[in-house]
C-alpha cells in the first residue's frame, strides 16, 4: 500500500491554471465573425505543419503541429490562413493584464495560459470557483473569447483540471479529492508524460497512475534521471514547483520551413535577412541585447546543425544580426539541401539604463534606421514599412517560389 503522506505538503496552496481556448483560432473568429463555426486552420505551406485548430477542424482530426498537407486531407473544407502573431501578443497581453488585476501572484506559461497562486483570496471572494467564473466571465466580456480554469493544490493538478471540462471549463479539484482523483487517472494525463514515454510505460505495465507507486522512487530515479524522479512525485500528488510571477527570457529567436528544399545560399541569405529584422525587432521591444547569435539548419533528410558566434560587444541591431548568421552560413558546407532556416540571438544583457556604446558612423545610422522602422512598426504593425534590401529578399524569395512552382507544373 503506498503512502499519501507527502500530499499533506501541497495543500497550503490553491493555484489556478487557466488555458485559452483554441486561443489562435478564436481569435481570428472574435475578429471576423464570418469564421464562427467554420473549420479554422492556423497555417498554409504544404510543407509546414497548423499552429492551432479550431474545435470544428479537431472533430475531423486536424490537431496543432499536424502537417498541412495530412491536415488538408482530413478537412478539405478547412479555412486555412496564415496566421497573425503580432495579433495573438495583443490579445494575450490583454487577457494577462486582465488576470493580473484580479489575482496578487501570475506567472505566464504561454503566450495562451498563465498560473495563478490564489491562496489566502477568500477574504475577497466566496470561493476559489467564484473567482474563477468572475475571471472567466471578464476575459469573456472584455475580449470575446472563452478560456477553461483548473483549481487545485499544486500547478501540475491544476493544468490537468483546466483540460478537463475544455472548452469553456471550470474544474476545481479540493485537496481532500485528490488521492481519489489520482487513483482514476491514466498516466498520459500527467504533463510531460509524452506519446514516446507512454509507451515505454505501458512496456512495464504502467498505465494509470497508482500503477507508478508498484515500483520504488529509487527504481524510476535509476531509469529515467530527474524524470523519473519527478514522474514519482506526480504520482503521490507532490509538486513543489511555485508560481513564479516573472521568468526572464534567455533567448529570441524566428525559423522558416522553406517551400522547396534549396541549397541556394543566396535565397538562404534572403531568409536571414528577413530573420534578422524580426528578431532583432522583438530584442529591442524587450530592451535586450545579445552576444551569441545563432544559425540552425534541418536538411532535407531530417538532420540538423546549430552554429553559434561570440560577438565581441552585445547587438541588437539587425544588420549585426545579419552579419553574423551569413558569416556563419558561408562557413557551412551544403551537402544537403535545407529544409529549415532560423536565426537566433542568447546570452542576454539589459539596454535600459546603459551608458551608450560609442559606435562607428556606419553602426550609428544602422541603429538611427532601426529605432525608426521600430516606431512606425510599434504604431501601424510589422508589415507596415520595410527597408529596401528587405523588400528586395522578400521578393526574391517570393520569386524564386513561384519559379519553382511554375517548373513543378510544367511538364517539360
Amino acid at each position: 500500500m503506498y503512502s499519501t503522506t507527502p500530499l499533506a505538503n501541497t495543500f497550503q496552496a490553491s493555484i489556478l491554471h487557466i488555458d485559452m481556448d483554441a486561443f489562435f483560432t478564436s481569435v481570428e473568429q472574435a475578429d471576423h465573425p464570418e469564421l464562427r463555426g467554420q473549420p479554422v486552420i492556423i497555417g498554409q505551406s504544404q510543407r509546414g505543419v497548423a499552429a492551432a485548430a479550431s474545435y470544428e477542424a479537431r472533430r475531423y482530426g486536424v490537431r496543432s503541429a499536424m502537417p498541412i498537407a495530412q491536415a488538408r486531407k482530413l478537412c478539405p473544407q478547412g479555412i486555412f490562413l496564415p496566421g497573425r502573431m503580432a495579433r495573438y501578443k495583443d490579445v494575450s497581453a490583454q487577457v494577462m493584464a486582465i488576470i493580473q488585476d484580479l489575482c496578487p501572484v501570475v506567472e505566464q506559461a504561454s503566450v495562451d495560459e498563465a498560473y495563478a497562486d490564489i491562496s489566502g483570496m477568500t477574504q475577497l471572494y466566496a470561493s476559489p470557483r467564484v473567482l474563477a467564473e468572475h475571471l472567466k466571465k471578464t476575459i469573456q466580456a472584455q475580449t470575446g473569447l472563452t478560456c477553461s480554469i483548473g483549481i487545485a493544490p499544486n500547478k501540475f493538478l491544476a493544468k490537468i483540471c483546466s483540460d478537463w471540462q475544455k472548452p469553456d471549463g471550470l474544474t476545481v479539484l479540493p485537496p481532500e479529492q485528490v488521492r481519489t482523483f489520482l487513483d482514476t487517472l491514466p498516466v498520459s494525463k500527467i504533463p510531460g508524460v509524452g506519446p514516446r514515454w507512454h509507451k515505454e510505460l505501458l512496456s512495464l505495465d504502467i498505465s494509470m497512475v497508482p500503477d507508478v507507486l508498484r515500483f520504488s522512487r529509487a527504481f524510476w530515479t535509476a531509469r529515467y534521471g530527474q524524470r523519473g524522479d519527478m514522474l514519482y512525485d506526480r504520482a503521490l500528488g507532490v509538486d513543489l514547483r511555485p508560481v513564479l510571477s516573472h521568468e526572464e527570457r534567455k533567448s529570441c529567436s524566428a525559423e522558416h520551413t522553406l517551400d522547396a528544399d534549396t541549397k541556394d545560399r543566396d535565397i538562404l541569405r534572403h531568409w536571414l535577412l528577413l530573420q534578422a529584422e524580426r528578431v532583432g525587432h522583438e530584442l529591442r521591444k524587450i530592451q535586450k541585447k545579445g552576444v551569441c547569435v545563432s544559425l540552425k539548419l534541418k536538411f532535407n533528410d531530417f538532420s540538423q546543425c546549430c552554429r553559434n558566434i561570440t560577438l565581441g560587444m552585445a547587438t541588437n541591431t539587425t544588420q549585426d544580426i545579419y552579419a553574423a548568421t551569413t558569416a556563419l552560413l558561408a562557413r557551412q558546407h551544403l551537402t544537403r539541401p535545407v529544409r529549415l532556416i532560423g536565426t537566433g540571438v542568447s546570452q542576454f544583457r539589459l539596454t535600459a539604463g546603459l551608458l551608450p556604446v560609442i559606435r562607428t558612423e556606419q553602426q550609428a545610422k544602422q541603429q538611427k534606421l532601426d529605432t525608426t522602422l521600430d516606431t512606425i512598426r510599434n504604431k501601424f504593425g510589422m508589415n507596415s514599412i520595410a527597408r529596401a534590401d528587405s523588400q528586395i529578399a522578400r521578393a526574391c524569395v517570393t520569386t524564386d517560389l513561384l519559379s519553382k512552382k511554375s517548373q513543378r507544373s510544367d511538364p517539360e
